[in-house]
């Protein structure tokens, strides 16, 4: 930061504007300093959404409002299992295979949720099975 403040850039210029850009976003910057498990990068997040962004565009074509939920139905559990850690292949069949329905208690559904140790068992990744 130093070396920015010692700038000296002709008013105006494209340098003078990222200067003066850098130096207004110093306090944000600062915080990667203070905490070093933020991320500079975003790509784990965007990477995270794009299957929901390509089936936005798909989502265009459903020929009903029934189907479209039902495709951001499938979306939202493989992006759980991803997100705890399971191999979303495995817990799609494991939930298939319980069937869940509407006349299910909250408690019963949440054995069948993917932060649930039992699920979490059954459906890891083959590598953590190896291990």
């Amino acid at each position: 930061m130093k070396w920015l403040d010692r700038q000296s850039t002709v008013k105006g210029s494209r340098l003078d504007r990222a200067v003066t850009y850098c130096q207004n976003q110093r306090p944000y910057m600062m915080t990667y300093l203070e905490d070093a498990r933020c991320s500079l990068s975003n790509n784990i997040s965007e990477n995270s959404i794009r299957p929901v962004t390509c089936g936005r565009k798909n989502w265009l074509f459903s020929d009903t409002t029934v189907g479209a939920n039902a495709s951001m139905i499938v979306y939202s559990l493989i992006e759980m299992a991803k997100a705890n850690g399971i191999n979303p292949l495995k817990y799609l069949e494991y939930i298939l295979d319980a069937r869940p329905d509407k006349e299910m208690t909250d408690e019963e559904l949440e054995k069948l949720s993917p932060w649930n140790d039992e699920v979490k068992k059954a459906c890891q990744n083959n590598s953590e099975q190896n291990a």
